[in-house]
């Protein structure tokens, strides 16, 4: 039998070969990817046999020595909506959850700076041995700066994920990064403005790599069901480095050399290193390989991710799956040259449910929203506002309480997103911000940070009115992290992750990812000259700004955030092709695409230039 079946598969190969392939040489380039002596043995691993029997002859192209090339893969398809994807095995969830480490040096990269600004080393160091304070100019500088290479980061990155892989481009990333912290370590005592930002607008290149593209590779191998908590791990990580940030620089607050602000920029280069390695163990997203064409590699990057072996039919079934959708979205979205990959971005009309214009406008301003918030006014500048309102004495440890707060609020995520969905705790969150940020706002302006007066005992230095208004503020302002870093710190990058087609997923992903690094930049440039005792010195009324964006992004969550809780990648595609986001949470898959294009049938790709 196995023999005759043998047999038969040679002869199927060689007639496609004949029908599909004039010249011999092309004709070395058909291949099966075969599962003939392991049926049984699969088919015993999978809840439900007889809707996984039915077998189809899938086909991707791809390039090879700058020749276009063919290949097929027959494989298990579903028409069951539920069995398309392996059960979660641990092995599987840790490895993708390594993934989520990058957001450390993501977030350490972006707490160190509020403090250091603080330090009097490196006032001086900036400024010169006189100087009390660094000017707003050099402040909106020294932090824009790193936003503004991310931002750029960001945009080559996604061009670099569908050429080299999204692993590689990680890697480039963490490379590029240790070269910033390298630049930033060679400052001087006395000039350190130049290298500080030199070494930020490298490091910002490495952050927008890996900002971009670890969400955009956890996203494409994170099992459906735990997908939401797997990416909410990254902002968890995030805070976890903005905490060990903040602990850094309080420790280092009183030293009376370099050391003050050397440390905190030295102790950067670990996290690329481990992020860097470790991702050398792990294997590329199967989706990117299916988007080359590369279909036995997908295989064996999934059944690694699944925990489940190359034969398993969840395996063969959610390959299938993905090679149908994209066949489907190819169909949709050729590819084409360089600069018409780009345009295919902004293909289509706001008004069309299929539109990829519409995709990308929701993901670019989902990422402005998250900036909107005023979150990063908190993390950036919190130790010099709460130092030129007087009102507060230790303004590093209330900096450090704020880390600590968003550092236990964030895994709250991991149940909330999965349990309520990405919708409800967008919606929730955004609702919760705006009501916090109005009451710091109105006490502040009452009895709070505004109304301060000398200290007798020292008249450099001011006293509060009213301690205890003081305090209602900071806890008010503690309490917005909560909802933050509960809502829309994982919200947001968990949705960015999941609502582009694979052709347009890596540069969907950069470009978002650009969005958020882009109005970080704006908000990190005005904001010091809001602030500033010399310019705006709005004091608490800067928090009115923040409650009014709140209050749009509460609005825009309403209207605009579909719900893709539960759903794979490519049933994500499907939903915001069918319904709207106000009636998404209700959309149920009714079949895959695999069955949808027919088992059995052959699906070829058209020939083009895969990008």
């Amino acid at each position: 039998e196995l023999f005759v079946l043998l047999l038969v598969q040679s002869l199927h190969c060689l007639t496609s070969c004949l029908l599909y392939c004039p010249t011999p040489c092309l004709a070395l380039g058909f291949f099966e990817i075969q599962d003939i002596l392991t049926v049984q043995t699969s088919r015993k691993q999978s809840p439900d046999t007889d809707s996984l029997s039915r077998r189809a002859t899938m086909s991707a192209g791809f390039e090879k020595s700058g020749e276009e090339r063919k290949a097929s893969a027959i494989l298990h398809t579903a028409p069951d909506v539920e069995h398309i994807e392996a059960p979660v095995t641990w092995k599987a969830y840790l490895l993708c959850a390594f993934a989520s480490f990058g957001g450390i040096f993501f977030g350490y990269d972006s707490g160190y700076i509020n403090g250091v600004l603080g330090s009097k080393i490196f006032i001086h160091a900036v400024e010169g041995p006189t100087a009390d304070k660094i000017s707003e100019s050099h402040t909106s500088l020294i932090v824009s700066i790193l936003s503004c290479g991310t931002f750029f980061g960001a945009l080559i990155a996604g061009d670099l994920a569908d050429w080299i892989g999204r692993k590689w481009t990680v890697i480039i990333g963490c490379i590029i990064y240790g070269l910033g912290v390298v630049v930033q370590m060679i400052t001087s005592p006395d000039h350190a403005l130049g290298p500080i930002v030199a070494g930020r607008v490298i490091a910002g290149l490495g952050v927008g790599f890996e900002s971009a593209i670890v969400i955009l590779y956890m996203s494409e191998i994170c099992p459906r069901k735990v997908r939401g908590a797997l990416v909410a791990g990254y902002q968890f990580c995030i805070t976890i480095g903005i905490m060990l940030a903040s602990i850094v620089v309080y420790a280092t607050q009183n030293y009376d050399n370099t050391g003050a602000y050397r440390v905190p920029i030295a102790i950067q280069f670990p996290w690329a290193l481990i992020l860097g390695i470790g991702l050398l163990f792990l294997p590329d997203s199967p989706r990117y390989y299916v988007k080359k064409g590369q279909i036995q590699k997908a295989i064996n990057s999934l059944s690694r991710v699944r925990g489940q072996p190359e034969d398993s039919v969840y395996v063969q079934t959610e390959v299938a799956e993905i090679i149908a959708n994209e066949e489907y979205e190819r169909a949709l979205i050729p590819s084409t040259t360089w600069f018409g990959s780009w345009a295919n971005c902004f293909k289509g009309s706001l008004w069309s449910a299929k539109s990829n214009l519409r995709r990308t406008v929701l993901g670019t301003s989902l990422q402005m929203m998250q900036q909107w918030t005023g979150v990063n006014f908190i993390f950036y500048y919190s130790t010099p506002f709460l130092q030129s309102t007087g009102a507060i004495d230790n303004t590093f440890l209330i900096s450090l309480i704020f880390t600590l707060v968003n550092v236990c609020s964030t895994p709250l995520s991991f149940w909330t997103v999965e349990r309520f969905g990405r919708r409800t705790i967008l919606i929730v969150g955004a609702f919760g911000m705006l009501i916090c940020q109005f009451l710091v706002a109105i006490i502040g302006v009452t009895v709070g940070f505004n109304h301060t007066h000398p200290d007798p005992s020292d008249s450099t230095k001011s006293l509060a009115d009213n301690i205890a208004a003081v305090n209602a503020q900071i806890a008010f302002i503690a309490i917005f992290i909560f909802w933050f870093a509960s809502t829309w710190g994982p919200g947001a990058w968990i949705v960015i992750g999941e609502i582009f087609p694979l052709p347009i997923r890596s540069r969907g992903v950069g470009l978002s990812t650009a969005s958020n690094w882009l109005w970080n930049t704006i908000i990190a440039v005005i904001t010091p000259y809001m602030v500033g005792e010399d310019r705006g010195n709005l004091k608490s009324s800067v928090f009115f700004i923040w409650g009014g964006l709140c209050t749009c992004a509460f609005v825009y969550a309403y209207f605009l955030i579909p719900e893709t809780k539960g759903l794979s990648l490519e049933q994500v595609d499907k939903m915001m092709e069918e319904t709207t986001p106000r009636k998404s949470a209700k959309w149920k898959p009714t079949s895959t695409f695999a069955s949808t294009l027919g088992a059995g049938d052959y699906i070829e790709k058209p020939d083009a230039e895969h990008v």
